[in-house]
């Protein structure tokens, strides 16, 4: 039931931003159901790849925040890298059991 309702509101979201925003186009409440399904399956598998890509973008902000926060300390780049591979597996974890 939670994954049928999980369908029709992405569709939903789908098919209004279709009539919201320009240039793009949605011709029918299947296509938009079927716009849904691939993005859902696409965010499945390829999400994570992205996290992962990212991790070093996300190492140089948690060292920026090492900077600006009393308290919080981070001596290198492996070491933030490390953490922030940590934070995003712990945080993918928890978020199992949120949905």
């Amino acid at each position: 039931m939670k994954l049928i309702i999980k369908l029709a509101t992405a569709t939903f979201a789908v098919f209004i931003a279709s009539y919201v925003i320009p240039n793009v186009e949605v011709d029918s409440v299947v296509t938009a159901l079927i716009v849904a399904v691939v993005l859902g399956v696409l965010n499945t598998f390829i999400k994570p790849l992205i996290v992962l890509l990212t991790l070093p973008i996300t190492a140089l902000l948690v060292m920026l925040a090492s900077q600006l926060i009393p308290g919080f300390f981070v001596g290198s780049f492996i070491a933030a890298l490390l953490f922030s591979f940590g934070v995003s597996l712990v945080n993918s974890f928890l978020n199992l059991f949120v949905d």
